[in-house]
């Protein structure tokens, strides 16, 4: 278990599974992420039981953000699912949840840590995020519609 709080407004950064509240990311991500609404449950859980699970919690220990990252923990890590409640926006959550993730991931000495985003591109990049150098290279295997 790792945690992290800074001492001036009492955000604490933690990654231990027991202590997210699943209900409460499904229901984030499911209504309010664009990239996963309509995501069940199920789906949420076991995502959350194969991934490496960042939960930020506020001054009463309440959960107001989440990220996940995907990964070997060898050579290879993809960031996801990086939601701040609205009410927490505007306060640097998102940098400092996606610096915390940068951290914790630098022992293991991986080849490569990405993600996608839409349109926080700057807030990554100021945390050491670049466009991919060879996107050509890269390809996806679509689920048959």
């Amino acid at each position: 278990m790792t945690t992290t709080e800074s001492s001036e407004d009492r955000y604490a950064i933690d990654t231990d599974p027991e202590r997210l509240d699943v209900g409460l990311v499904h229901h984030w991500l499911s209504t309010d992420a664009f990239w996963a609404l309509g995501r069940s449950r199920d789906t949420v859980e076991r995502s959350i039981g194969g991934s490496l699970n960042f939960g930020v919690y506020g001054p009463d220990g309440g959960q107001v953000a989440y990220a996940r990252v995907i990964t070997d923990r060898a050579t290879f890590a993809w960031l996801c699912d990086v939601y701040v409640a609205p009410e927490h926006r505007g306060r640097g959550l998102g940098a400092r949840l996606a610096t915390a993730v940068r951290d914790h991931l630098a022992p293991y000495g991986l080849k490569r840590t990405m993600l996608a985003t839409l349109d926080a591109h700057e807030l990554y990049a100021r945390i050491g995020f670049v466009p991919v150098p060879d996107p050509e290279r890269l390809m996806i295997l679509r689920p048959e519609r």
